[in-house]
């Protein structure tokens, strides 16, 4: 295991017990009405273009088809054949009880029930592409909506053509298509409706998942300020930052354990970093921490988080890119994020700013003087242009990220010095949802060999997929939860490419 991850097990065992008495005297909290209703977002204008000489993974043979949903027992079979509708749609038709009640709602809840019914039909409704795009408020938007349209077609057609349904289809792509398909049958962007126009479906999560997020940051935010007063080294830091705060944040994922406000006074995290060091299968930590050291030397460079959940796991992304800035290791730090709602809890820009905000405004000083102290520094970020938001449809679509547009890819080239990868769905992308010999498949040959810049990526396991970890780990591993390790979040990795940027 990396040196970072024995200091981080010295803080967690040496945690103060006033943290813990800290984190019981926290009251209940609400989000402003300013932010019930976001800003108008701005659009990512990413072109379908993409290379016909683009890099790939190193592999001596022909690259082997994406998982699908057909085999009964798998985690992607249970998620398209009964998760998504029978957890996830249905979680989210209790948060939104509007839908029902009231008229305005009365078109895209019949349209959200049919969808349902073809999910419980998965294996045999065939899938069909998005309808036409609605009329849109302003010629940008109807542009970007065309744009949008015609790339799900592309990435539709095989299949549609081929008479694939829920369960033929690859995994990846149906569970992107079916929040997409969500959006569509909810009106999202039918700008001739006000009351579904721009409605995210999944806020009240995502607000449960912020507010019940303080207790548990209060002594991640502490430790922050001590990792950038201190005399801490890079490779201590950045293991307490990434390998710590940001991986294991990604195991609070609202998709699969829903906030509860009621615990809003429980530090929940504490526990999960305890046992970090045993539950890690694979560690490049040293690796990215000399990255990180020569981006200081060189007076700090430009680093993005292809980030994954709000609630939470955003907060320990954001604990990551304040200490990246105040550490010297960046100057600038670009959050790369979803240009509509997606998975439940994956963040816009208006989730950021509204976690932001909401430490910086609502969040008690007194209770939580270090997690208060970070919003307002957070919000100075933002207004400094410290910290950039981009939002882009290559977030929210299930292309491999080797078929990353253009446009996408030649920025991050050219501008980013370091990218880190969060989350389970995005690793997905990142191995093109095939499987890879866990073991002897390494990182750097299937990601690093073709991804733009150097990469790292934080991932809790929650799909039976994967490459590059340590052979006696995964054996351990299967030992402790033979059914399920790959599934829960318990294990985890941190992983490292170097990416083409210099060759």
């Amino acid at each position: 295991m990396g040196k970072s991850l024995v200091l981080l097990a010295a803080w967690v065992a040496l945690t103060p017990p006033r943290w813990i008495v800290v984190a019981v005297l926290a009251t209940a909290f609400t989000i402003p009405k300013k932010l019930d209703r976001p800003a108008r977002p701005h659009f990512a204008m990413t072109t379908t273009t993409m290379s016909a000489s683009k890099p790939m993974p190193k592999r001596s043979d022909p690259l082997p088809p994406m998982i699908v949903s057909t085999t009964p027992g798998t985690w992607a079979y249970d998620t398209m054949s009964r998760r998504v509708d029978g957890e996830i749609m249905q979680r989210t038709e209790e948060d939104n009880p509007e839908w029902e009640s009231r008229p305005e709602f009365a078109a895209s809840f019949q349209k959200f029930k049919e969808l349902r019914a073809e999910l419980q039909a998965a294996g045999s409704t065939k899938i069909r592409h998005l309808n036409k795009p609605l009329s849109s408020e302003t010629e940008e938007e109807a542009a970007h909506r065309q744009l949008e349209w015609q790339q799900w077609y592309d990435i539709l057609d095989p299949y549609v053509k081929r008479g694939d349904t829920w369960l033929s289809a690859p995994w990846l792509v149906t569970e992107f298509y079916a929040y997409r398909r969500l959006l569509e049958a909810l009106g999202y962007w039918d700008a001739g409706n006000p009351a579904t126009f721009h409605r995210d479906p999944f806020l009240p999560a995502k607000r449960a998942g912020l507010e019940s997020s303080v207790a548990s940051a209060e002594p991640c935010m502490e430790r922050l300020e001590e990792l950038a007063q201190g005399d801490v080294d890079v490779a201590a830091g950045i293991g307490v930052a990434a390998g710590g705060f940001a991986l294991w944040g990604n195991k609070m994922d609202l998709s699969l354990w829903p906030a509860n406000v009621d615990h809003a006074t429980v530090d929940v995290f504490s526990k999960i970093l305890a046992s970090a060091t045993e539950n890690l299968l694979h560690d490049d930590t040293s690796q990215l921490a000399n990255h990180c050291q020569i981006l200081k030397e060189k007076g700090g460079g430009h680093v993005d988080i292809i980030v994954d959940n709000a609630g939470f796991e955003l907060i320990t992304d954001l604990a990551l890119a304040d200490y990246l800035i105040q550490s010297g290791i960046a100057k600038c730090v670009t959050f790369q994020l979803k240009s509509h709602p997606t998975f439940v809890s994956d963040a816009m820009e208006k989730d950021l700013r509204m976690h932001v905000d909401h430490y910086a405004e609502v969040v008690d000083p007194v209770a939580f003087p270090h997690s208060s102290q970070a919003g307002k520094r957070w919000q100075e970020y933002l207004e400094s242009g410290r910290w950039k938001c981009h939002e882009d449809n290559f977030w929210v679509q299930p292309l491999p990220m080797w078929d990353m547009y253009d446009e996408l890819r030649q920025d991050m080239a050219q501008r980013c010095d370091l990218a880190f990868v969060k989350g389970d769905a995005n690793y997905r992308r990142l191995l093109g949802d095939i499987e890879w010999d866990l073991t002897n498949d390494t990182f750097q040959d299937v990601v690093g060999n073709y991804f733009p810049c150097a990469v790292c990526a934080l991932r809790t396991l929650k799909a039976e997929l994967g490459c590059g970890m340590d052979a006696d780990q995964v054996e351990r591993a299967k030992g402790l939860a033979p059914d399920d390790w790959m599934v829960t979040g318990r294990f985890g990795v941190v992983q490292f490419g170097t990416g083409t940027k210099n060759e």
